[in-house]
């Protein structure tokens, strides 16, 4: 069992907010997550589309790509207009010798939408949930016969957030629709991660860690507030600056033989949050904590 680590370009630019770091180069991003010493990054809004031009650029840097997000929108239409959408996504990871494919319904999502609180998250009725599980396991079916394996996100904001969601969403799908474990995520909408880890391990295809600050969520669940105004408050951080314990993280994926990559993600305000600051320091409490719980690290 072998992991490496990555990042997220979203501490440096948030894509659902451009006013949390949208002027920074994407120079900028693939340097620092070099100098930090991650493996990989995830594909962000500013990377090229065109493979020669975006393996080159992150070949100057020593970075891989490890996928990137997909929106899907199967409560709306077929899985044949879904793969059909998908193609230029999937042909990009492809192209880049990626094999996980971030996956999360984003057709009533209301994560991006600063108006609208988190109370309003939307929910399905069990007839919702056969379709759009029976949608999602043929995609992941299609993924899995290309070679990807299908890793779908769980997120606040989404119809998979609570723990309810999650245990319907695993019951109406088949075993090529695999999980994101995102631990952040997970923990503020009321689901252990450890546990899923642990109950399901066939389904854990990647894993984003992010640390939570629960007395932020608290405070804005108080005022109704939204997603985007938990990330400009600070509920997310990055691993060893928040209440989850990593050293349990990482003896669950030990415990499954989990292998493959693990991303740090933690949306900040990067003028508040230095992304390269952050980044230190979640990586090397990864890299401690993977190390005890005897999770080996692939050679470089």
């Amino acid at each position: 069992m072998t992991i490496r680590f990555g990042v997220s370009p979203i501490a440096w630019i948030n894509d659902d907010m451009p006013e949390l770091g949208g002027e920074t180069p994407l120079e900028t991003v693939l340097a620092d997550a070099q100098a930090i010493g991650f493996e990989g990054i995830e594909l962000g809004g500013k990377f090229p589309r065109e493979p020669r031009a975006l393996k080159a650029l992150l070949d100057r840097h020593g970075l891989a790509l490890v996928g990137g997000w997909y929106g899907s929108n199967l409560l709306e239409r077929t899985p044949d207009a879904e793969i059909a959408a998908m193609q230029p996504h999937l042909r990009l990871l492809q192209a880049m010798g990626t094999d996980v494919f971030v996956i999360a319904e984003t057709s009533n999502a209301i994560h991006s939408d600063r108006s609208t609180p988190l109370s309003r998250t939307p929910r399905l009725d069990e007839s919702a949930w056969r379709q759009f599980g029976r949608r999602l396991t043929e995609i992941g079916d299609y993924l899995a016969n290309e070679g990807m394996r299908c890793a779908y996100h769980h997120h606040l904001g989404t119809v998979v957030e609570r723990q309810e969601d999650l245990d319907r969403f695993l019951a109406a799908t088949g075993p090529n629709v695999g999980l994101t474990v995102d631990t952040g995520h997970a923990s503020l909408g009321g689901i252990d991660p450890i546990e899923v880890i642990r109950r399901h391990p066939a389904r854990v295809a990647h894993v984003h860690c992010k640390d939570i600050r629960p007395e932020v969520f608290g405070a804005l669940e108080r005022r109704d507030g939204s997603f985007l105004d938990g990330v400009i408050d600070g509920m997310f951080t990055v691993p060893g600056d928040g209440a989850i314990d990593y050293g349990d993280v990482m003896r669950a994926l030990a415990g499954i033989g989990y292998s493959g990559w693990i991303i740090i993600e933690a949306e900040q305000d990067p003028a508040v949050a230095d992304p390269r600051h952050y980044g230190e320091v979640g990586l090397r409490t990864l890299e401690r904590m993977a190390e005890r719980a005897g999770l080996e690290r692939l050679a470089a």
